[in-house]
């Protein structure tokens, strides 16, 4: 798959090794699932849905995900991976 964002070990973001554990999950769980919305996130991470609003907070300020608004429900958003492709 390559044209899809990867975070592998060698070329991550160094911002992302210094972020908490439930930031790392869903920023590996968007790069295999792609886009997101906040709530479908917690449900295949089993993290509560205030740890995954909370990382992906910190991911943003990062620049690591960046967010649109869902054109299905204007209530949600979608989260996607930001890192550069290969």
């Amino acid at each position: 798959m390559p044209d899809q964002p990867s975070l592998s070990t060698q070329t991550a973001n160094p911002d992302l090794q210094k972020l908490p554990p439930s930031a790392k999950l869903v920023a590996k769980l968007l790069e295999y699932e792609g886009n997101s919305t906040p709530s479908e996130l917690a449900d295949l991470t089993l993290l509560p849905p205030r740890t995954v609003r909370h990382a992906l907070t910190l991911l943003q300020e990062q620049e690591l995900v960046s967010s649109e608004i869902s054109f299905m429900d204007a209530r949600q958003r979608i989260y996607t991976l930001e890192v550069e492709r290969d």
